[in-house]
């Protein structure tokens, strides 16, 4: 019975907040708000923001043609509603750790059940375990990308070879491809000069061209 009374406070609290500015439809859309869960609809009453973006959304899913899908087009946009407002909570929480990576972890903790997310949302102690966590995994996959971008110089060199060539080629183009062979063996920083200055480029030319010739 409890939960029942709660319930219609909260359908109250709720109702004379939509009223002032959805007079007409706003016993709707307060019927469809409730559909949400407790700690949502305590979030939006504390939140006007929260709730103006959650009446906006349900009254679009008033707008639509009802016809084909009376029931699954409004349980699909009760369900829109209650994600968005749940990820725009945990963000908010989140957010306080101040880990520079509020969105991404805030999106791996959407990943879990909504019960878990609810659960996140009343607990501060398993948010910041879930936090801590998702930071780590963030740091290792940090590492792992590093590693990655480790292996794709490859990639690079292919990328500075194709310009090389293409510059190489307009200066001698019977050598270009010994020539430029031979450029990509100089440092990064040095192969991007030649890309970048072309007396630098013709000078390395001329070396390479005396290397063939003897």
């Amino acid at each position: 019975m409890e939960d029942e009374e709660d319930l219609e406070t909260l359908g109250e609290q709720l109702y004379s907040l939509i009223y002032p500015k959805h007079k007409e439809d706003a016993g709707k859309l307060t019927g469809m708000l409730l559909e949400l869960p407790g700690p949502v609809l305590s979030q939006m009453l504390q939140d006007e923001s929260l709730l103006m973006a959650a009446v906006e959304k349900a009254l679009r899913a008033l707008q639509l043609p009802q016809e084909p899908c009376k029931v699954t087009c409004k349980d699909e946009d009760d369900v829109s509603v209650s994600s968005d407002s749940l990820g725009e909570q945990l963000f908010e929480l989140v957010d306080v750790y101040n880990t520079g990576h509020s969105q991404k972890i805030t999106g791996m903790l959407l990943e879990q059940h909504k019960d878990a997310v609810l659960n996140l949302l009343s607990d501060p102690k398993v948010l910041e375990e879930q936090v801590t966590l998702a930071l780590k995994t963030l740091k290792e996959q940090n590492v792992e990308e590093t590693d990655v971008s480790d292996s794709s110089e490859a990639d690079d060199t292919d990328k500075l070879g194709e310009k090389l060539f293409l510059l190489v080629e307009e200066i001698d183009p019977l050598h270009a491809n010994d020539i430029t062979g031979m450029l990509l063996e100089m440092e990064p920083a040095a192969l991007q000069q030649l890309l970048t200055d072309h007396t630098v480029l013709e000078n390395a030319v001329q070396k390479a061209q005396g290397a063939l010739e003897t």
